[in-house]
C-alpha cells in the first residue's frame, strides 16, 4: 500500500536521504545543464503510468536525467537573474520541514513552528527598524509579497476615504517608478488597479518631491506608493526617506519592495543607504535571494498587523473555532490560507550560525562585488556602465550586439564555465552580475570575464 513504511520504503528513504547529503556536499557545486522537451522525453519518455515506476526508479530517473538538466542557482559563478546560496542548515532542515507535514496557516495546528517563523521575521522587522509591534508572515515569493501589501494598501486607502466621507475612485492607482520590480503592475492588474510611473531623479531614484507632485496631481485615486530597495536589473535604492516622509504627510499607505536588497541591511555598513525603510508601511524581503534560505521564501512585513488582518483574514464556519487560538493566525497576514512553514529553514539556518554571521555574508558579497567592478574597469574589452550598486554590476562587451551576448551565454552553459545572461540598459544589450553567494571568489570573476574576450 502506498502509505506502508516497510523494508523496501526504508530503502527508498536511505537512498533520498544519501543523495541529498552527496548534493549538499558538492564542491565544486556543478554548473548544471537544460535540455529541450522533445531531448528530455528521448531520455526519460513518461514517468507517470498506470502502474508506477517504484520509488528507486523515479529516483534513478531525476538524480541521473532530470536534475542535471536543472541549472545550479548555488553556483558560485551563477550570477544571472538573483541567484539563491542556500546554507547547508537551511538545506537539511528543509527536509525536516517537509517531512513534519505541517499546516502553518494557523497558530493551533502549528504554534512552534509559528513561533519560530515569527522570530526570524523580528530579525528583519529589527534591521528596518519598523518597531516593536511589528510582525508579518512568510509567503511563497515576491510577486505574492508585493501583491499581498498592495492589497492591504487598497485596504487602508478604502478605510481613510471612509473615514473623511469621501467616495472611493473608480479605480485605484499605485505610484511607482520605472525601475520597480514586474511583479508590481502585474499585482495591479490582478487588482483591476493602474500604475502611475513617476520620475526618477539622475541616479535613477524615486524621490519625495516627485511622489508629491504625482499625489497632487491624483489625489484619492492614490492607493498607496511602492518604492523599491534594490531594483532588480540595477540595484537602485530609492529615496526612502523622502519618498516615505511624503506618504506619512499625506497619509498614503507606503511598501518598500526590498525582495532582493533587504538583505544587505544585515551589512552594517550598507544600512545607511536604506536611510528612511523605518517608515514603510510594509516591506517584503525575500531569504531565499541574499538571506541564504532555499527556495521558496518571501517575508511579508507589516508596520501595523492588524491593518493586514482587516483585508486578508478568510471567515468561514468551519474556521471559527481557530479563532479561540487565534494569537497569531499567519494566513491572516496575506493572500493565502493553506500555506508550508516556509520560513522554518531560513529560521534553522539564522539560530544555528547566528546573526553575525549573517552579516558577515552579507558584506563578503558586497565586497565580491567591488573587486568585480575593479576587474571589469580595467578589462580592456569590457566596459563598466553601472556600479557597483548593492550587489550588482553592469557593463558591456566592446563590439559586441545582442547575438553575441546570447552565444556567449549558451557557451558558457554548455562548457560549465557559469551562468551570465544578458540584459538591456539604456536600450542595449548588456552583461549584468549580481552577487547573493558568499564563496563566489576572484577567481570565479576572472574566469567568467575571460569567458568573454
Amino acid at each position: 500500500m502506498m502509505h506502508d513504511y516497510n523494508e523496501e520504503t526504508g530503502r527508498l528513504a536511505q537512498q533520498v536521504l544519501d543523495y541529498a547529503r552527496q548534493r549538499t556536499e558538492l564542491e565544486p557545486i556543478p554548473t548544471g545543464g537544460t535540455a529541450t522537451p522533445e531531448r528530455l522525453a528521448e531520455l526519460v519518455g513518461e514517468t507517470i503510468t498506470a502502474g508506477g515506476l517504484g520509488g528507486q526508479e523515479a529516483l534513478r530517473v531525476f538524480t541521473e536525467v532530470l536534475a542535471p538538466n536543472c541549472l545550479s542557482v548555488d553556483n558560485p559563478r551563477f550570477l544571472a537573474f538573483v541567484p539563491a546560496a542556500p546554507t547547508e542548515a537551511s538545506i537539511l532542515f528543509d527536509l525536516v520541514v517537509g517531512s513534519e507535514s505541517i499546516y502553518a496557516g494557523s497558530w493551533l495546528e502549528a504554534a512552534g513552528a509559528t513561533y519560530a517563523e515569527n522570530q526570524a521575521l523580528r530579525w528583519l522587522s529589527d534591521l528596518a527598524g519598523l518597531g516593536a509591534e511589528a510582525g508579518g508572515v512568510f509567503v511563497q515569493g515576491g510577486t505574492i509579497g508585493n501583491l499581498s501589501a498592495m492589497v492591504g494598501a487598497r485596504g487602508a486607502a478604502a478605510a481613510r476615504l471612509e473615514r473623511l466621507r469621501r467616495n472611493r475612485p473608480d479605480r485605484w492607482v499605485f505610484l511607482i517608478a520605472d525601475t520597480a520590480h514586474s511583479s508590481v503592475p502585474s499585482a495591479a492588474m490582478v487588482m483591476d488597479a493602474e500604475v502611475i510611473h513617476v520620475p526618477t531623479d539622475s541616479s535613477r531614484r524615486l524621490t519625495g518631491p516627485a511622489v508629491a507632485e504625482a499625489l497632487a496631481h491624483h489625489g484619492d485615486r492614490v492607493a498607496g506608493v511602492v518604492a523599491t530597495a534594490g531594483s532588480t536589473n540595477l540595484g537602485v535604492v530609492d529615496d526612502l526617506r523622502s519618498v516615505g516622509e511624503v506618504c506619512r504627510a499625506n497619509e498614503v499607505f507606503f511598501h518598500v519592495d526590498a525582495a532582493y536588497g533587504g538583505a544587505a541591511l544585515a551589512a552594517p555598513k550598507a544600512r545607511p543607504l536604506f536611510d528612511g525603510i523605518e517608515l514603510a508601511d510594509s516591506i517584503i524581503i525575500d531569504p531565499h535571494k541574499w538571506l541564504f534560505a532555499p527556495f521558496d521564501s518571501c517575508a511579508l512585513l507589516w508596520r501595523d498587523p492588524a491593518q493586514a488582518q482587516a483585508v486578508h483574514a478568510q471567515h468561514a464556519d468551519y474556521l471559527s473555532f481557530l479563532d479561540r487560538y487565534g494569537q497569531w493566525n499567519p494566513s491572516d497576514y496575506a493572500i493565502q490560507l493553506s500555506r508550508r512553514a516556509r520560513g522554518l529553514p531560513f529560521w534553522f539556518s539564522v539560530a544555528a550560525y547566528g546573526t553575525e554571521a549573517y552579516g558577515e555574508s552579507v558584506q563578503a558579497t558586497l565586497d565580491i562585488t567591488q573587486v568585480a567592478a575593479d576587474r571589469i574597469d580595467t578589462a580592456e574589452h569590457l566596459n563598466l556602465l553601472w556600479g557597483p550598486s548593492l550587489s550588482i554590476v553592469v557593463f558591456e562587451r566592446k563590439g559586441w550586439e545582442a547575438a553575441d551576448y546570447e552565444a556567449c551565454t549558451d557557451a558558457m552553459i554548455a562548457e560549465g564555465t557559469g551562468f551570465v545572461t544578458p540584459t538591456r540598459h539604456d536600450g542595449k544589450p548588456v552583461f549584468r552580475f549580481c552577487f547573493v553567494n558568499p564563496r563566489t571568489t576572484a577567481e570565479d570573476v576572472d574566469a567568467l570575464i575571460a569567458a568573454m574576450a
